[in-house]
């Protein structure tokens, strides 16, 4: 849902309402999951029903997911921005719905410190196949580009692909039974402030998304203004996503020798060092660029992975405390840290290339694409090293998780009658 919501969509509609309204429009629908996101994580934490915590609202969240989706990816030839933008509500008000206790439900899937990492790093490399298919869709069904028979396509994907999952989900993947114990919002606020190292982990994890969020942004730009290669751009972005799923299982490897906070940190690290040859780089070095996007690449899943598994953790740290199992509820918050931070990258961004004298209609100039270059290659630096500064010495590891586990279960057993 990624590449058609952030990449498809926009261009798509901007053909008949307007890039400007547009763009409007589906910010006003992305700013919707900042209230929604800790609702439903702090409602799935509270529900109690014969089928778990978590399945009843992927099942309510599919159908509205698929039927906005649909909307969406084949609008009428009169479509009008009060349709783009009330439809756009809905698919992520689905899409909230199910990926949000999807996330909290592989969070509970088990309490092991190293098996937690490979789940997520599962659930990554999965979600990063699906950005592949995505980016490559155009070009498999013959037009490439994302017109309208690119979207009704993934339509048709959406609407035979994910019922089969979620119901392979629904009724394989084992939920464990928690008894719920939901504490008052005024004392579960209180807990959630002093969980100090949850709040050094959503900044961290804050600053390093504004690290991955600025490329994110720019990398277009970059490549067709500072490499003048703007017919690479699927194959440098199919090298770094492939790089990514291939090497998580060393990743892997290394966390359960290292720690997961301590494998995050070397590859945030590794990542800076790749990307400060960047700014050196110039038209025609397209060769060069694709060897930084595959070594650059390689750490892309696990910077999505470990930092998930460690947020797991802390939230038994929250369950030893009293907070009473709200996997959902932290998971909420940090989808929308992850949501501030891309955001807040493209925020400071676009103004400040635009102030830096940088016009994307315009051909390369020196000071112009010289910011550019920077700001996709060199400020990232700054922003991944202050998120390892952050995690380098991280005070919840493999021992603290274990006397934390041992915490949960003395107070789950005093909490259950005898």
């Amino acid at each position: 849902m990624g590449i058609p919501m952030y990449v498809f969509l926009p261009g798509f509609y901007s053909e008949t309402l307007g890039l400007g309204a547009v763009g409007v429009a589906l910010l006003v629908a992305r700013l919707w999951d900042v209230v929604t996101d800790p609702l439903i994580g702090s409602l799935g934490d509270r529900l109690q029903t014969r089928w778990g915590r978590r399945r009843p609202l992927i099942a309510a969240g599919t159908p509205l997911l698929l039927v906005s989706a649909w909307a969406l990816f084949r609008p009428p030839e009169d479509v009008t921005l009060v349709y783009l933008l009330g439809w756009g509500l809905a698919a992520y008000l689905g899409w909230t719905l199910m990926s949000l206790p999807y996330t909290a439900w592989g969070a509970e899937l088990s309490e092991d410190y190293d098996e937690r990492a490979s789940l997520t790093a599962s659930r990554e490399g999965f979600m990063i196949a699906g950005t592949l298919l995505a980016v490559a869709w155009p070009a498999l069904i013959g037009a490439g580009r994302a017109d309208a028979a690119t979207l009704a396509g993934l339509a048709w994907v959406l609407a035979i692909c994910l019922p089969l999952a979620v119901v392979l989900t629904l009724s394989r993947v084992p939920e464990h039974r928690f008894t719920s114990h939901p504490v008052g919002w005024h004392a579960g606020w209180a807990l959630l402030r002093d969980n100090r190292p949850f709040l050094r982990l959503v900044s961290a994890y804050v600053m390093n998304g504004m690290a991955n969020g600025l490329p994110a942004a720019l990398f277009t730009l970059f490549v067709a203004h500072v490499l003048a290669a703007r017919d690479w751009t699927g194959v440098l972005l199919l090298a770094y996503f492939i790089a990514g799923v291939a090497a998580l299982p060393a990743w892997l490897w290394f966390s359960r020798r290292v720690g997961k906070h301590r494998a995050w940190a070397v590859s945030m690290l590794w990542n800076c060092l790749v990307f400060a040859w960047v700014p050196f780089l110039g038209a025609g070095d397209t060769w060069l660029f694709l060897a930084i996007c595959v070594l650059s690449g390689v750490s892309v899943a696990v910077d999505m992975a470990l930092p998930a598994a460690i947020q797991a953790d802390l939230v038994d740290v929250d369950t030893a405390r009293g907070g009473g199992r709200r996997t959902g509820l932290y998971f909420g918050i940090w989808n929308v840290a992850t949501k501030l931070a891309l955001a807040l990258a493209v925020g400071v961004a676009f103004p400040a290339l635009e102030w830096f004298g940088f016009d994307a209609t315009q051909p390369a100039n020196g000071e112009g694409t010289l910011a550019l270059a920077l700001f996709y290659g060199g400020l990232p630096i700054l922003f991944k090293l202050a998120a390892t500064a952050l995690v380098w010495n991280f005070p919840h590891d493999r021992a603290a998780h274990a006397s934390t586990r041992e915490r949960v279960h003395g107070l789950e057993a005093a909490e259950t009658p005898s």
